[in-house]
């Protein structure tokens, strides 16, 4: 295990309810006092409902800016464990991922550039590995089920898109990849939610065969830190 960086929280609390996919309500500790019913801004595209339901506990952080519409962002939610669910982090995660050539699964690279343009997608990064370019896709995976990391949560057609361009950058002959950073601690294996997305499935295991590698990192949020535990296989079922 690893410390990567640190993710600072401010206050617990008690989610209410969930209005909108982008907005929680939450009543929040603070200095021994219930704030009732603050609106907490959710960074997290999926639908998270094993998590994100009345009565769970959470972690939030005071947000700064004029322009805020929210005072407060969720950044981990309670299943057994406190799982991080701000999509806002995945990046800078996966940075500190790549800056370490003893965890990276791609082991020292000459460097990487963020957000890439590749025909009329964007990838997460483009990576030089001994003057050959790497093209990398991030997708993060909260839920768990029988031990299992499952992605997505909800059907993704963006997901979809973007494995199809890492196929188009293998059928031009260079290398793509994607990066899986699973914030389940417990789970045994990865695997696409062919029951919640189909569609994603079966590209997934597509792009698999056509040569498209895939590191699903384990990761957990401890006392407000990213520990790093290394990588678990696909499960069975290609």
């Amino acid at each position: 295990m690893l410390e990567l960086l640190e993710i600072p929280w401010d206050c617990k609390g008690i989610l209410k309810a969930r209005p909108n996919r982008f907005l929680a309500i939450v009543d929040v500790e603070l200095d021994g006092k219930i704030l009732k019913d603050q609106k907490v801004h959710v960074i997290d595209p999926g639908r998270l409902k094993e998590m994100l339901y009345p009565g769970n506990k959470v972690l939030v952080r005071r947000r700064t800016g004029e322009k805020r519409k929210t005072q407060w962002e969720i950044i981990a939610a309670w299943d057994n464990n406190w799982v991080l669910i701000n999509s806002g982090y995945h990046r800078t995660i996966s940075e500190a991922i790549l800056n370490n050539p003893g965890i990276s699964p791609f082991g020292k690279l000459e460097g990487f550039k963020a957000e890439v343009a590749v025909g009329h997608s964007r990838l997460d990064f483009m990576l030089e590995k001994n003057g050959r370019q790497i093209g990398l896709e991030i997708k993060g995976c909260t839920l768990e089920i029988d031990d299992i990391a499952l992605f997505p949560d909800a059907p993704t057609e963006r997901g979809a898109k973007h494995v199809q361009t890492l196929m188009d950058i293998v059928a031009d002959g260079q290398k793509a990849a994607m990066m899986i950073l699973i914030f389940q601690p417990g789970v045994r294996c990865f695997k696409p939610n062919e029951i919640t997305d189909p569609k994603f499935t079966e590209i997934f295991w597509r792009a698999m065969k056509a040569g498209i590698e895939v590191y699903p990192v384990k990761l957990s949020y401890e006392d407000g830190s990213i520990i790093f535990h290394g990588l678990v296989p696909i499960c069975d079922g290609t």
